[in-house]
């Protein structure tokens, strides 16, 4: 069993597949029964249906949605997800969460410290921010609403460097800008394109334990408000990494140090849609229900996409 200061990683991160109902005040319940988790960072999709991906979380609240697959603005949707229970969450009748004969996934990420920093008070960045944190499992979910757009440092509750960091302004049709750290300060990934990693983004400055840095017209705007996710990697729970392709169903093995729960590839080279697998859609291998967050496709099982295994997971397409 690989090391891990996490004692139960499902303690921290959970999927969970349910049929749709089109029923009002449905409360939907982890499958996990060793332990409860009240979620802050929910991601729903309909497996079945041609329907947008739909986001919410614990600091914006259960009525402020976020797309991932559309650049648009932050939405009030009263009869989506109703709220973030003890050990779950409630949906209501809407059929980007709970239609009738529709089949769905959640996938939900703890955070549940509260968190608040006064730039001017602590001098630790440059822009007040707050939200909640999760640090153990190395995982952040800020807001911030900028001062001054570029070159501007924001706390993130983490105590270590963050790798990965999913930008969203909140009232302008701005794309998702997503840092990650093997493409550097100067690029990013679009999550609700198709597209190649793309120059600018993450301004000049290295990244810290205490704060990253932000840059105009990409992952800050001069007044407006945001939301960060970020994420840092723990030893036996959360793994970033990058791997060349060969063109063979005889893929290359990429190393975690566990067997994952969930997998987020994107080609960072080409425009080729990002893809999900996690392992309650498919419980043994070939992994091949595949969901893509830049798109409003429902599950598509065309291609065997890669193995699960103990250490890692082995690609096993072309």
């Amino acid at each position: 069993m690989a090391y891990t200061a996490i004692d139960e990683p499902t303690d921290n991160f959970r999927i969970k597949l349910y049929a749709g109902n089109a029923g009002a005040n449905r409360a939907i319940v982890w499958d996990e029964t060793d332990t409860n988790l009240q979620p802050d960072l929910l991601w729903f999709k309909s497996r079945t249906d041609g329907q947008s991906h739909a986001l919410w979380d614990s600091v914006r609240g259960a009525i402020k949605r976020l797309i991932p697959n559309s650049a648009g603005v932050e939405g009030d949707e009263a009869t989506n997800l109703d709220s973030f229970d003890t050990n779950g969450f409630q949906v209501d009748a809407e059929a980007i969460v709970n239609g009738s004969s529709r089949n769905y996934v959640t996938w939900g990420w703890k955070a549940g410290t509260s968190f608040s920093n006064d730039a001017s008070s602590t001098s630790i960045g440059d822009i007040d921010s707050s939200g909640t944190v999760n640090a153990a499992a190395g995982f952040s979910i800020i807001s911030a609403t900028s001062d001054e757009a570029e070159n501007k440092t924001i706390a993130h509750g983490l105590g270590v460097v963050p790798d990965v960091i999913w930008a969203k302004n909140r009232v302008r049709g701005y794309n998702w800008d997503c840092y990650w750290k093997r493409l550097g300060y100067n690029a990013s990934l679009i999550l609700n394109t198709s597209g190649a990693a793309r120059t600018g983004s993450w301004g000049s400055n290295t990244f810290t334990t205490t704060t990253f840095e932000t840059y105009e017209d990409y992952s800050s705007k001069s007044g407006e408000a945001y939301i960060y996710y970020c994420f840092a990697e723990k030893k036996g729970y959360s793994k970033f990494k990058s791997y060349a392709g060969n063109g063979n169903v005889d893929g290359p093995f990429i190393p975690t140090g566990f067997k994952p729960a969930m997998v987020i590839i994107k080609d960072t080279t080409a425009a080729r849609d990002w893809i999900i697998v996690d392992n309650k859609r498919n419980t043994f291998n070939v992994v091949n229900n595949r969901l893509f967050p830049n798109s409003t496709d429902a599950q598509n099982t065309s291609v065997d996409a890669l193995d699960f295994t103990a250490q890692g997971f082995k690609i096993r397409s072309n």
